[in-house]
């Protein structure tokens, strides 16, 4: 009896770990997307902006995979405490991954879209601020792949880099309309960009909170900053 329940308890742990590897998969995915994207924008690549645009079909597909794989653990399985933890906490992640892939498709499109040479300028706070974003990201993935929710903090703290920013971009933005009208369709895909690129931001702080969540078995959406780090620093 004590081997059957040992059996179970190693292919239950064997599932989690097949559920964490998928969710880092996708995450890999995305990020490639991002950072696809970006590239598109810069070098006016049509051809990577419409691979992006296709493949987001695959992140969709993967967040239901993945979907489907913790709803049958929960039914199969009946986790209690820091496993139902993990997997609530997986189901808000690969909801929020595929929300950034929705944002990286509204690059691609404008990626589509012709600059003239003497409009490239307003392209480079965005590659700025798209490379900030690409390493939240990144951190944010890092974070779930350890569950470390001291580095989950850090990258809680890091949006506000990216928030200064897309604010100070917005405002260099709004003057070149000012300045020049006709450039005024152009700019607002910049601002749509710039726009993806701080939700992007807003999701990787929702992933960290997530791992803040599993780690120490508290909710910390909603709160302050200084609550956060109460509620790291208490458990070291």
């Amino acid at each position: 009896m004590e081997n059957k329940g040992k059996h179970i308890s190693e292919q239950f742990d064997n599932e989690l770990e097949s559920v964490r590897n998928a969710v880092l998969s996708m995450g890999g995915m995305v990020e490639k997307q991002l950072t696809d994207a970006l590239l598109a924008i810069e070098s006016n690549d049509n051809e990577l902006a419409d691979a992006v645009l296709s493949n987001d079909k695959k992140i969709n597909s993967l967040e239901m995979d993945i979907d489907g794989a913790c709803t049958r653990i929960i039914a199969k399985r009946q986790p209690t405490a820091s496993d139902l933890r993990l997997i609530v906490a997986t189901l808000k992640t690969i909801a929020d991954l595929e929300r950034i892939g929705d944002e990286v498709k509204r690059l691609a499109r404008v990626a589509k879209e012709s600059f003239s040479s003497d409009q490239k300028h307003l392209l480079v706070s965005l590659e700025n601020l798209g490379q900030l974003v690409i390493q939240m990201l990144r951190q944010a993935l890092d974070a779930f792949a350890r569950m470390d929710g001291e580095a989950a903090l850090e990258v809680h703290k890091s949006d506000g880099n990216i928030d200064r920013q897309y604010e100070a971009m917005m405002r260099q933005l709004m003057t070149y309309m000012m300045e020049d009208p006709r450039s005024i369709p152009k700019i607002m895909d910049v601002v749509w960009s710039a726009r993806s690129l701080e939700r992007i931001g807003d999701r990787c702080q929702n992933i960290s909170e997530y791992i803040i969540y599993n780690v120490y078995g508290k909710d910390v959406r909603h709160t302050s900053t200084e609550s956060m780090e109460n509620t790291v620093q208490r458990k070291r």
